[in-house]
């Protein structure tokens, strides 16, 4: 059922995790960069300098993230549109958005609900837009 490598379309997994690393880009750098702030109790604080892990982390959880979405299209011979959404709607909601509040609830997060609520939409979003672009491209 998973020997699926063959017939990804390698170039719909580099558009769709191209568009994800720029969406992220705009999400956490400008849609929600202040609230981002509040939920993790760092208003006013300067900003974390800059690691090699925070800078290719994320593009890379993402890619891989991509990457697996694009084996269980495959794999579940997702071809209508409609299917496309639902798939995405339930990884994003099922998968990512569930694991952003499982990571948020612990003592470091001050606000984990509000972290949750601002971090979640990004990830179902992508997750959506991904899986369409993924079934698009087939």
């Amino acid at each position: 059922m998973f020997s699926v490598l063959a017939d990804i379309n390698w170039a719909a997994v580099a558009v769709v995790a191209v568009g994800s690393v720029l969406l992220a880009g705009v999400w956490f750098a400008v849609v929600i960069a202040k609230p981002y702030a509040v939920a993790l109790g760092r208003e006013g604080a300067p900003a974390p300098a800059q690691t090699a892990v925070a800078m290719a982390g994320p593009p890379a959880c993402l890619l891989v993230t991509v990457l697996t979405s694009a084996v269980l299209v495959e794999a579940l011979d997702i071809t209508g549109m409609g299917d496309a959404v639902v798939f995405g709607l339930l990884v994003g909601v099922g998968y990512l958005g569930a694991m952003t509040f499982q990571i948020a609830i612990n003592p470091n997060f001050p606000r984990p609900l509000y972290y949750g609520l601002l971090n979640a939409p990004f990830f179902v979003l992508t997750s959506v837009l991904g899986s369409v672009v993924l079934v698009a491209m087939r």
